[in-house]
């Protein structure tokens, strides 16, 4: 240690020339070796990985326009559907009141078919009443006329025509009454 308090002139924190000298050619060496093996691996590592994250992102943004698409062909979809569905139930709804129109119509027209069968019924009621009741009108009358008359009246051509002017002067009558 006494010499090198001696040599005091030298610096201890730098290092003697042929070490500096050996140290930076062996640095040189190794950052060459590192440089020319090792940076050429890392580079293609580092642009792997850009690769597939850019790619990555790349297929992500697709997928995104590819859902957005599927989402609005949904969508359309599901607007045609809607109105599809409107169509229908205002077609079914037009077609329940043509239907019901048509029994309208149909219960109308039975309706009156069922009228027009009464009255005809009666009609024919009515005749066949008035009918019977002018025979038996006309017999009584004959026979009544018959007692009052004190001879029989039983020629049918003279009690017919008795009973129709008899009847004639009774519905005569009952018009000027209305």
């Amino acid at each position: 240690m006494v010499q090198l308090a001696a040599e005091g002139k030298e610096n201890p924190l730098v290092p003697p020339w042929p070490e500096l000298v050996i140290g930076l050619i062996a640095f040189v060496i190794v950052f060459g070796f590192l440089a020319k093996k090792l940076l050429p691996n890392i580079n293609k590592v580092l642009d792997e990985r850009r690769e597939a994250i850019e790619g990555g992102m790349e297929k992500a943004e697709a997928a995104q326009t590819e859902a957005q698409s599927v989402l609005e062909q949904y969508k359309a979809q599901l607007a045609e559907a809607r109105h599809e569905a409107a169509r229908l139930r205002q077609e079914a709804t037009e077609q329940g009141a043509a239907l019901i129109q048509e029994m309208r119509a149909e219960g109308q027209r039975q309706r009156e078919e069922i009228i027009a069968a009464g009255h005809a019924q009666i009609e024919a009621d009515r005749k066949a009443a008035a009918h019977s009741l002018r025979q038996d009108v006309g017999k009584l009358a004959t026979d009544l006329a018959g007692k009052l008359v004190g001879e029989s009246l039983e020629d049918h051509a003279r009690q017919s025509r008795t009973i129709d002017r008899f009847l004639g002067e009774l519905e005569e009558k009952a018009e000027a009454v209305r």
